[in-house]
């Protein structure tokens, strides 16, 4: 462990922490008409409707392998009777599927991009460069895959990796243990961090922002105008009732003017 070590597993982390978070309450604040996907389905969606879902879907499952791979102590799964090769074959397994997703997924979406001329037309510099970023972060996790499998020197990450991530959330950065890892891990880590350092500054700040919120909100009722049944119709009960405050509904009352009944005549 030297210098270099010690900035790049003691210090940088923590400084890709605070642009992230920093970077993210400052396009909150002053660009939040930019803080969007900048859809292009308009322009072409039948490729569209293939490559998308299989890129969130892939980097979804890509994302709960690491958190279960960097959270969960390797002492954990042996525990539970998990055998460290038994591991070893799901996470490759399941791994290899979610990581070839991806990649295919954001394939397609980058020849969509360049080959459809509406879609090219609206693509900015910094959009290139965001692919560009999730392209490397993605084959240099693929890349660590493979060397796992097929290059006995490659050291356990659950042994370097994983503890040196955990001890950075105690404040306490184990870069012993980083600086351990095969090269192929470092490579990865270091275009992670990089990736989270500009992801305030790109198209990417809508993952922080998606519309969980319609999981949850209720469903919408439309009737008629007509307050008569329609023939033939059957009277449900009444699902639901207005909300709103005791105030405006006397304000209300107080501001409607009154009805006249039918018949009667009006005398200045």
């Amino acid at each position: 462990m030297n210098v270099i070590d010690t900035l790049l597993w003691g210090i940088l982390p923590y400084v890709v922490m605070l642009t992230l978070v920093g970077g993210l309450i400052w396009r909150y604040k002053y660009d939040q008409f930019g803080w969007t996907t900048r859809s292009s389905q308009l322009y072409e969606s039948r490729l569209l409707r293939i490559a998308s879902p299989l890129f969130h879907f892939g980097i979804l499952a890509v994302l709960v392998g690491h958190i279960m791979g960097l959270v969960i102590p390797k002492s954990w799964t042996e525990a539970a009777g998990l055998s460290q090769h038994a591991y070893h074959f799901l996470a490759l397994s399941i791994g290899s599927v979610a990581g070839v997703g991806t990649l295919v997924g954001i394939v397609m979406l980058i020849v969509r991009r360049r080959r459809t001329g509406p879609v090219f037309m609206a693509t900015t510099a910094n959009d290139k460069f965001m692919y560009v970023m999730l392209l490397g972060a993605i084959l240099a996790g693929l890349a660590t895959t493979v060397l796992s499998v097929f290059d006995p020197a490659t050291v356990d990450y659950r042994e370097t990796v994983s503890p040196w991530f955990r001890s950075l959330w105690i404040l306490q950065p184990d870069v012993g243990a980083m600086a351990a890892a095969s090269t192929s891990f470092h490579v990865h880590v270091l275009w992670g961090m990089a990736l989270f350092a500009v992801w305030p500054f790109t198209r990417l700040v809508h993952a922080f922002t998606a519309p969980l919120h319609y999981l949850f909100r209720p469903y919408i009722v439309y009737r008629s105008r007509g307050n008569a049944p329609r023939a033939g119709s059957v009277n449900y009960r009444r699902g639901w009732e207005p909300i709103g405050t005791q105030d405006r509904a006397s304000s209300r009352r107080r501001t409607r003017p009154p009805r006249e009944r039918s018949g009667s005549t009006r005398v200045k």
